[in-house]
């Protein structure tokens, strides 16, 4: 009894230090910043580390990653996460197989401290002249300006799917 509580301890002790770490200023600091080091922190080649503690400090505590799912009847669904619970569930497949998402065109609106921003998104294997992306889809980041500093609250997505092409309005020049 002892040890699991000693182990109980020592986890919650990490995850309460990897949560308090400080943002880089220059991740936070603007919109723009901050989108680019979520696609920043989550790209790169196979047997990479991510820096989740880079990933975490991007996120309100409460924050959730929800990507639209069809299962296998093609029924749509969705998956709700926290940062922590997707760090687990992704990080397997982070390691294994090189990933690159890269944002293609963004719009966006502003008030106050709120900011909603439609990021299209396009997946590779790889980042060499020709290579076909794997994937495509729509990013909905929901931002908060507080604390001198930008936050992801949610970042809820849609991929791309047979029958449901990126509508024009949110590719680059139209295309």
């Amino acid at each position: 009894m002892r040890k699991l509580l000693l182990i109980t301890a020592l986890l919650l002790s990490w995850q309460s230090a990897s949560q308090a770490q400080e943002a880089n200023p220059e991740d936070v600091s603007s919109v723009d910043a901050l989108l680019t080091a979520v696609y920043d922190v989550i790209s790169g080649p196979a047997g990479r580390e991510i820096d989740w503690d880079r990933f975490h400090t991007l996120f309100l505590p409460d924050a959730r990653l929800i990507p639209i799912v069809r299962d296998s009847t093609g029924a749509t669904s969705y998956i709700s996460w926290t940062p922590k619970e997707f760090m687990e569930r992704t990080s397997v497949a982070f390691i294994q197989d090189a990933f690159y998402e890269l944002e293609i065109d963004r719009s966006a609106q502003h008030y106050g401290n709120l900011v909603h921003a439609f990021s299209t998104y396009e997946s590779y294997r790889s980042l060499e002249e020709g290579t076909e992306p794997f994937a495509r889809g729509i990013n909905s980041f929901q931002l908060l300006y507080k604390d001198d500093r930008w936050w992801v609250m949610t970042i809820f997505w849609q991929p791309e799917w047979p029958g449901l092409p990126i509508p024009t309005e949110y590719l680059p020049d139209g295309e």
